[in-house]
């Protein structure tokens, strides 16, 4: 059956659908109804079969007037085989669906009727009228419904068309397309999604190899960050060490460019070490460096590296403590690093170590060195992140990699006394003797000048409480040499404060 609605017949005699059955009613007079155009057997009577749908329902029910004329029928022409229905109203039941297609016409105009149906647009029966009964002739009431069904799936299909062509679902939508919303995607200044796009293009990644035999090298993952636009990166020693002696280091920037690189030099005791990229391309840009004597506990921070290989990689979190006395080592069996850490609960893993530690505003205010592990000691392992991380003052680093910068060399403050390093808790104990059975005070140095001697005890650097000789060590670092600061010590069960002069020493030897 086709479901176009212009210039279909309906057939004569389509088969009888199955209808409800009807419930009882009183009878009512018989009209008299026009006969079809063109005569033909009349089908069998069914029984109790279903009236023929109204129009409209008419609530007036008094009986026929003699002098009432018949209702007027459509002008329309009638199909060749489709017989004429009259239009009658049933209470109790719905509206025939050709009133919808007059209503239809009426209105917007879409769909126009079919011409197929003769009846519709007729006006409605006077109210004074009793309904009439149609003549039982079930195909032309089959005819008359199938008809109905088509103009009503036009109807349908007009007015989906109208809707679609419209852009209406005719409900006030809730979503919204991201083209109407563009305002949503833009990162306010100070958040962490502004901070990491501006501060990543200046973050690196470092692959460092050793120059082994037989075409064996070993190496690892690290992160470093743009210094200066002469192609100066900064990282941390223990990410270049294996290939500092014959190795090669390759840095790759977001983008996925990379550039060879080869050291500059390296501070073994603060764990710091700068690199130059061999070509290094125009327009680099320098992270700004922060005042990491101006962080306060609580502060935000935002850590950027490779975790675990994983470049480009945004974590964030506080500063969870200052000044925190750390020995980290880089695994390979040299000399310890000691720093007075910045303390962050951003999570911080294996290959994050020489990525910037950033806090809101962008600025580096610390380079991220060493995590605590569970199972471990402190120092990089390959442990997960358990919150405890610790970054190198950033004050400190501008210091170590100027001077590494300029000379290749660094250069530690001293006090010139050997402290054991193995005791804790009652501060940092000055050694009975020094490495090779030498003084552990060194004549004219500046423990020795101001009064220090064998056995006793620091438990103070510059108002610092002190507690081992590594937190010791830590706190010198944070200074240079020249710097003028005050000690407190205790000598046979007596405190007493001393002015020291720190010295200097050139290399990690």
């Amino acid at each position: 059956m086709s479901t176009e609605n212009e210039g279909t017949e309906v057939p004569a005699t389509p088969p009888t659908p199955s209808a409800p059955p009807t419930p009882p009613s009183t009878p009512a007079p018989e009209s008299t109804t026009s006969a079809p155009t063109h005569p033909g057997p009349t089908p069998e009577p069914t029984p109790a079969p279903a009236p023929e749908p109204t129009p409209a329902p008419t609530t007036a029910q008094t009986p026929p007037s003699p002098a009432s004329p018949p209702p007027a029928q459509s002008q329309a022409p009638a199909p060749a085989d489709a017989p004429t229905v009259s239009h009658a109203s049933v209470p109790g039941h719905a509206p025939a669906p050709e009133q919808v297609g007059a209503a239809a016409a009426s209105g917007a105009g879409w769909p126009p009727p079919p011409p197929a149906v003769p009846a519709w647009g007729a006006p409605a029966p006077p109210a004074a009228h009793a309904p009439a009964v149609p003549r039982r002739r079930t195909g032309g009431l089959v005819a008359a419904v199938l008809a109905a069904a088509l103009v009503a799936g036009g109807i349908g299909g007009g007015i989906g068309y109208w809707a679609a062509e419209r852009g209406d679902d005719g409900g006030s939508s809730t979503t919204v397309s991201s083209s109407e919303a563009p305002a949503a995607f833009k990162r306010d200044p100070g958040t962490v999604a502004a901070v990491a796009a501006q501060a990543l293009p200046s973050v690196v990644t470092i692959q460092a190899k050793s120059g082994g035999s037989q075409g064996e090298s070993e190496g690892g993952t690290g992160t470093g960050f743009v210094y200066d636009q002469e192609g100066h990166i900064v990282t941390n020693n223990h990410v270049v060490a294996s290939a500092a002696d014959g190795g090669t280091l390759s840095v790759t920037f977001p983008d996925g460019k990379s550039y060879d690189a080869e050291v500059v030099g390296r501070a073994e005791g603060y764990d710091v070490a700068v690199l130059k990229l061999t070509n290094a391309p125009k327009g680099l840009k320098p992270l700004p460096l922060g005042n990491s004597d101006k962080v306060a506990v609580g502060d935000s921070t935002i850590a950027i590296g490779a975790p675990f290989g994983l470049s480009n990689t945004v974590t964030t979190g506080i500063i969870s403590a200052k000044n925190r006395p750390v020995a980290s080592g880089d695994g390979s069996g040299g000399s310890n690093s000691y720093m007075s850490a910045l303390q962050t609960d951003a999570s911080i893993n294996p290959g994050n170590s020489g990525g910037p530690l950033l806090d809101a505003s962008g600025a580096v205010i610390g380079i991220n060195s060493a995590i605590q592990s569970t199972g471990s000691g402190f120092g990089q392992t390959q442990a997960g992140s358990i919150g405890l991380g610790f970054a190198i003052p950033v004050n400190q680093a501008k210091n170590v990699a100027q001077q590494l910068i300029k000379t290749g060399k660094p250069v530690y403050p001293v006090i010139g006394a050997t402290v054991n390093m193995n005791e804790k808790g009652e501060g940092a104990t000055i050694a009975s003797q020094g490495s090779g059975g030498t003084s552990s005070v060194t004549a004219n140095g500046p423990a020795a000048k101001a009064g220090l001697k064998a056995g006793d005890v620091i438990t103070a650097f510059d108002d610092h409480p002190i507690d081992s000789g590594p937190t010791l060590i830590s706190e010198i670092w944070t200074h240079k040499p020249g710097d003028s600061v005050k000690i407190t010590y205790e000598r046979d069960g007596r405190t007493a404060t001393a002015t020291v002069t720190l010295g200097e020493r050139t290399g990690d030897n």
